[in-house]
C-alpha cells in the first residue's frame, strides 16, 4: 500500500455515509488485496476498475475513462476513495468525467486548464454537500463563522453533510483543523447518496461550473467533527476561519 496507511477510523462522522461499502473493501486492501480488485467486490460502478498500469503513457487520466470505461487505479487511499465516489455516486463521477473530457477534447491536455476544468477538480476533490435550515445557508455563504458555529450551534442537529470530494477523504484519514471542503452552493435536498447523485448530477452543467458555485467549508468546524471545537476559541483562529473577501461578495452575486 502506497503511503504506508492501514488503518482508518469508520467511526468518524464524515466517513458514516461511505462505511457500508467502504468498510470492507478497506479492510481487504489492508490484507493486501489490490485497491481495483477490492472497489469491484464493493460495488457496481459505470466504470471498471483496472490496475495504474492499464493507463498508457502520455494519455490523459480522464480521456482515457471516457473513452475505454476503464478508471486505472493505484494502490493508495486517494484512489480508493475515488473509486467508493464511482460506486456511491456513479452518475455525478460519470458527468464531471464527461465534462473533463470534453474540455479536453477541445482545449487539449496543456496549459491553462480553463474555469470548468479548474471547477469540476476543485469539486471533484474537495466538494461537499450541505441539507441544512436556512440560517445555517446564510450564515455560511456569508462566511460568518461566530454566527454559523456558535450562535446556530444548535440548529447543526437537523443539518446533514455528505464529503464527496475524493481527495478531502483522503485527507479526513487525519484530520487537520485547516482541512476546507467546498459546499455546492445551493442546499441539496437529500444527502443519502443515492438522492444527492441524481440532484447533484443535473447541476452540473459548464455554464454553472464556469460560475465556481462552491462555497468553503473548514470541515472540522462543524459541531461533532472535534471535541475541540465545543471550546469556542476554537473559530479564533483567523488562519482558518478567514473573513470573507470584496472580491468573494463579488463572485457570490455574480
Amino acid at each position: 500500500m502506497e503511503g504506508g496507511l492501514t488503518t482508518l477510523d469508520w467511526a468518524q462522522p464524515w466517513y458514516e455515509p461511505w462505511r457500508g461499502r467502504g468498510e470492507a473493501a478497506w479492510t481487504e486492501v489492508s490484507s493486501g488485496t489490490a485497491v481495483c480488485d477490492a472497489l469491484r467486490a464493493a460495488g457496481t460502478a459505470p466504470v471498471q476498475f483496472t490496475p495504474a498500469s492499464s493507463l498508457p503513457t502520455g494519455r490523459a487520466y480522464e480521456d482515457h475513462i471516457r473513452t475505454t470505461g476503464e478508471c486505472p487505479t493505484r494502490d493508495n487511499l486517494h484512489d480508493f476513495f475515488n473509486g467508493l465516489c464511482w460506486i456511491a455516486l456513479p452518475r455525478t463521477k460519470a458527468r464531471l468525467n464527461e465534462l473533463q473530457a470534453a474540455e479536453i477534447a477541445r482545449d487539449g491536455i496543456g496549459g491553462r486548464r480553463g474555469p470548468v476544468r479548474d471547477a469540476i477538480t476543485v469539486f471533484d476533490e474537495n466538494g461537499v454537500l450541505l441539507q441544512a435550515p436556512a440560517a445555517l445557508w446564510d450564515a455560511l455563504l456569508a462566511r460568518d463563522w461566530r454566527e454559523l458555529f456558535v450562535t446556530l450551534r444548535p440548529l447543526w442537529s437537523e443539518a446533514r453533510v455528505l464529503v464527496v470530494g475524493h481527495a478531502l477523504l483522503e485527507k479526513l484519514a487525519a484530520p487537520r483543523k485547516n482541512l476546507t471542503g467546498h459546499v455546492w452552493a445551493q442546499p441539496c435536498p437529500s444527502v443519502e447518496p443515492a438522492q444527492a447523485d441524481a440532484w447533484l448530477a443535473a447541476q452540473l452543467t459548464p455554464e454553472a461550473l464556469a460560475r465556481k458555485p462552491f462555497t468553503p467549508l473548514p470541515v472540522l468546524g462543524i459541531p461533532g467533527w472535534c471535541a475541540d471545537n465545543a471550546n469556542f476559541s476554537f473559530y479564533d483562529d483567523s488562519e482558518v476561519f478567514r473573513a470573507r473577501t470584496v472580491a468573494a461578495r463579488g463572485a457570490a452575486g455574480a
